[in-house]
């Protein structure tokens, strides 16, 4: 039951080329940027990444996707990264954008063992019409498009068929856990890192501070250790670099 690695660079270490992965956080909020670096390090390709964002130049995913690691990625917001529309535009990266609470129930409907559901979000638009651009060519024409998406009414009311995501592997970051894989994390850096740890079908944690099994009350734990394959505990350095994405002060 001890899921604690050594280190982030073994927690990694199988992570093949084609990989898909589902990661936390939401801009620069609750990135498993350890895990990330590590990744990097470690130098598997060619991944598929399911995340609200895909970093900033230089952070988060962003690593990733400036040494060209990434070709597809499914999220919902890319506009903090000038690398992410340079490569979606000239055609190098594959996007399927999803409208945000879209993309959560979708993560967490595939941790939940729910293959598909119904929502009213995307209805009368390109989301559930199709041909949202998913892939550039070079000169700027389409060359993938979404697909139409099934259609049904509830209470006369018309709704989208979205099926739920698992992925290979998840990469979150947590506040506490302890060695069984029971997570808390911190205020809002929960956001996307509970569903992405269900999505994972191995779901590998950083987290800030390691406590023994018991020590956190079951009412505090937002990820059961059941859904955690591997943990693996930050520095100090590690757990208090925490960038902010946009610093606004008084004048």
């Amino acid at each position: 039951m001890n899921k604690v690695r050594p280190s982030a660079f073994e927690a990694v270490a199988d992570i093949p080329d084609g990989a898909s992965l589902a990661v936390g956080g939401f801009g620069l909020s609750g990135v498993p940027e350890t895990l990330i670096r590590a990744l990097h390090d470690q130098g598997a390709g060619r991944l598929e990444i399911i995340s609200n964002n895909c970093g900033v130049d230089g952070r988060g995913l962003g690593v990733l996707l400036a040494a060209g690691r990434i070709t597809r990625v499914t999220g919902s917001y890319v506009g903090e990264n000038r690398e992410f529309a340079r490569q979606y535009l000239s055609g190098e990266l594959e996007v399927e954008l999803v409208p945000q609470g879209t993309l959560a129930e979708r993560l967490r409907a595939g941790g939940a063992g729910i293959p598909a559901f119904y929502t009213p979000a995307g209805v009368g638009t390109a989301v559930a019409q199709g041909g949202l651009p998913w892939r550039y060519a070079p000169d700027g024409s389409v060359i993938v498009a979404s697909p139409p998406k099934e259609t049904r009414e509830f209470a006369g009311r018309p709704h989208v068929l979205e099926h739920g995501i698992t992925t290979d592997f998840a990469l979150v970051r947590a506040w506490r856990g302890d060695r069984h894989g029971n997570l808390r994390f911190r205020q809002a850096a929960a956001n996307f890192n509970p569903l992405a740890a269900m999505a994972g079908r191995v779901t590998i944690a950083e987290v800030e501070e390691l406590v023994e099994p018991g020590e956190l009350d079951p009412n505090d734990i937002h990820v059961p250790g059941i859904y955690v394959q591997r943990v693996t505990v930050l520095t100090a350095e590690e757990a208090a670099d925490k960038q902010i994405e946009k610093r606004t002060v008084r004048s």
